[in-house]
């Protein structure tokens, strides 16, 4: 993360009393802030030192139950600890937490004392040492959607998620009006975001009623993937502050879009002073560089799914014409297809995956595109002419993106690719969770069962 606040300056603002409260936090499975709330005072004392969280919280599902049958850990080990270690390259204020500050923490294994690899951040932290080998530092940026809504969180709860009230009645996209209603919320967030040491773009209406878009600064690829996640629970924590509730479901409603987060890339030079996409001789502006390694990710396109859509929800933001893809195929400036080329012919020039939901992980989303990509330039795979038209009525030659989890867990599961990359372990950890949340699914009676079945079965 952009961090804005070194462990001088922290102890400084202790000491004058600006500051009482550390947030410790590593980020889960599915992509959350977990930790713990310390005594600033202390954590100067101890010089920020380790600290040690459950060691089923990176073995969890959603509603924080342990899952049986995960190998690296369970109730028969004892469900012990690992140690949280602060990073305080990612210290920064939390402006909209009265006398604030946050610590993202890498999570380190008790007995061998090394990073947990199905820890998130470790799997994108090897992703961008491999690439540094290369003497290549990827670089990424990931836009967040989300849906605004009247209510409160808890008066969204407390009504089971119905008759939500959108703080828009129309599509807001680019409306600058009604927008302007919604500057309590976006003002804040923006604002807040900015004073935590995330350089913010802006935020502006989606194509949906009540649909909003953050976006920040392109980083390198770890600074990103720590500013999402501290996007994702700062845009909550804001909206909650002022009675309003927001979701970053792939799809919350059947009448409204899907929202995503699109992920840019592009990698330069480890100075970070040339951009190796970029050739000037080419027509798209594209290096042979970047074609081979948009080749890995089109090859790959079926085996990265699963980090991109982790939940079953996610699946059913891949619709015709609503601006989701439905195939793997990349064009020029095209948003109808999977992988969109943007900047063509500048030094800007990158390559938009935009299959990603809202509900990603951006280190598990950013480590699965880096390893594609990694492996298209290892295998020099030539890419395949840019698809033209559009990708929603294309048929011969184009491949479908997996339209379910249970299709995309498979590919995952069988994926030569991404087991050479992150290790046979993790890979089995997160199909075992993926398959968790269909057993989970698959014992459920929706609401749309009882409705179209009560009175006609």
């Amino acid at each position: 993360m952009a961090n804005n606040l070194n462990f001088d300056e922290l102890k400084a603002k202790v000491s004058n009393g600006e500051i009482d409260t550390i947030l410790v936090c590593l980020v889960d499975m599915q992509g959350r802030l977990l930790g713990k709330r310390f005594h600033a005072q202390y954590f100067i004392d101890s010089e920020a030192g380790d600290t040690h969280a459950c060691n089923y919280l990176l073995a969890t599902d959603y509603d924080m139950a342990p899952v049986k049958g995960y190998k690296a850990t369970s109730w028969d080990a004892g469900y012990g600890d690992y140690t949280m270690r602060p990073d305080l390259d990612t210290l920064c204020l939390m402006p909209w937490l009265e006398g604030t500050a946050m610590v993202l923490c890498d999570v380190i294994n008790h007995t061998t004392h090394k990073e947990v690899a199905h820890s998130p951040r470790a799997i994108l932290k090897r992703q961008v040492a491999k690439l540094a080998k290369m003497g290549l530092k990827p670089m990424m940026a990931s836009e967040l959607e989300f849906f605004l809504f009247n209510n409160s969180f808890e008066a969204a709860q407390k009504g089971g998620y119905s008759d939500l009230d959108l703080v828009s009645a129309y599509n807001e996209d680019y409306h600058i009006f009604q927008t302007t209603k919604e500057e309590d919320v976006m003002r804040a967030i923006r604002n807040g975001l900015y004073g935590a040491g995330i350089t913010v773009e802006c935020s502006k209406g989606e194509a949906s009623a009540g649909q909003e878009e953050i976006n920040v600064k392109y980083d390198e690829a770890l600074i990103s993937a720590d500013n999402h996640v501290v996007i994702k629970n700062a845009c909550k924590e804001i909206a909650w502050a002022k009675g309003k509730a927001l979701t970053f479901m792939a799809k919350w409603n059947n009448a409204s879009a899907g929202s995503s987060s699109h992920v840019h890339q592009s990698l330069w030079s480890l100075d970070g002073k040339q951009a190796l996409f970029a050739d000037k001789n080419d027509p798209n502006g594209m290096s042979e560089l970047m074609q081979h390694y948009v080749a890995g990710l089109l090859k790959y396109a079926k085996d990265t799914t699963l980090f991109l859509a982790p939940n079953i929800n996610s699946y059913k933001r891949f619709q015709e014409g609503t601006f989701a893809p439905t195939k793997t195929v990349w064009s020029l400036d095209n948003r109808t297809a999977g992988y969109r080329l943007c900047g063509a012919g500048s030094k800007a020039v990158r390559i938009e995956c935009r299959v990603g939901g809202s509900d990603l992980n951006p280190y598990l989303a950013f480590a699965a595109l880096l390893a594609a990509g990694i492996k298209g330039i290892e295998d020099k795979l030539t890419l395949a002419p840019a698809f033209v038209g559009d990708a929603y009525a294309a048929d011969a030659g184009t491949e479908d993106i997996p339209n379910t989890l249970r299709a995309a867990a498979q590919e995952l599961d069988k994926s030569t690719m991404l087991r050479a990359a992150f290790g046979d372990d993790v890979i089995d950890h997160y199909v075992h969770g993926a398959k968790w949340e269909l057993q989970l699914f698959d014992q459920q009676v929706t609401d749309w069962e009882v409705t179209r079945g009560f009175e006609n079965a």
